[in-house]
């Protein structure tokens, strides 16, 4: 199944490289333009800088002058649109177009039939930056995508828009394998007697301070027993602990404790 991204008319060179940069991110590479406002738009210096990277997108993509000649081989065409028409294709969000678009294909539709052949293709449409898709454009389409977005400010950047669908179409699509998760840290954890003499370090420490009132403690060292329970400290941030606790004992001048310290 082929997947194509079509810029009508683009005016900012700067969103196409954007544009290319989101759809090579989620594992695109079809990128037609058609009629944009630079001729020479893939060629400019805002394009390959806003691209990062994503030169063999700029390299493949087509400019074309018409719509039609954009939409060769596709066969299902969604259109995107801040708000609804009265008149055309149905307005729905991209995910759960997607979804029911996924699983007609996993069904064995009529569209399905065909999903493992070059004759499907599915083409996302999007208009100008300053003026959207034309009603003509949309009413070719067999679905109108809306973002679901804040009521008070539904703008987006056209190649955040892009990335956005991009990124549902690829996970309607299988989505890609997570990455590997990082290697557990070996660090040993600290035992209760490794923390108990920490704790004891940072109430002699506390005390110096004058944070701590020995003769109206209250709860300050069960709550930090507690937080040290919950966090699970290793022997090296006892360490640590233990060497902050030190260098106030230091600064205030307070006898330092010698059991269990360096």
């Amino acid at each position: 199944m082929k997947t194509r991204f079509i810029l009508i008319q683009t005016s900012h060179a700067g969103n196409v490289g954007a544009a290319a940069r989101a759809m090579k991110t989620m594992g695109f590479d079809d990128l037609v333009l058609v009629a944009p406002r630079w001729a020479n738009v893939l060629r400019r210096e805002e394009t390959i800088q806003r691209s990062s990277g994503a030169l063999d997108v700029l390299e493949k993509c087509r400019i074309v002058a018409t719509l039609d000649e954009a939409l060769d081989g596709m066969t299902h065409l969604c259109a995107t649109a801040m708000t609804p028409r009265d008149f055309g294709p149905p307005t729905t969000t991209p995910r759960a177009h997607f979804a029911a678009l996924a699983a007609g294909l996993r069904a064995g539709s009529d569209v399905a039939q065909s999903a493992d052949s070059p004759e499907l293709g599915v083409a996302f449409l999007f208009g100008s930056e300053r003026f959207g898709m034309r009603n003509e454009d949309v009413y070719r389409c067999h679905a109108c995508l809306s973002i679901p977005s804040n009521p008070q400010f539904g703008s987006l950047n056209l190649a955040a828009a892009l990335q956005l669908l991009a990124y549902e179409w690829r996970l309607a699509l299988g989505g890609f394998a997570e990455a590997p998760a990082l290697p557990v840290s070996s660090a040993r954890r600290a035992d209760a007697q490794q923390v108990s003499g920490m704790l004891s370090h940072w109430e002699q420490a506390l005390v110096a301070l004058e944070f701590l009132d020995p003769a109206a403690p209250k709860k300050l060292m069960p709550r930090l027993q507690a937080l040290m329970n919950r966090a699970q400290v290793t022997e090296e941030e006892i360490h640590i602990l233990r060497g902050v606790a030190k260098a106030i004992l230091q600064r205030t001048a307070q006898p330092i404790p010698q059991n269990g310290q360096k």
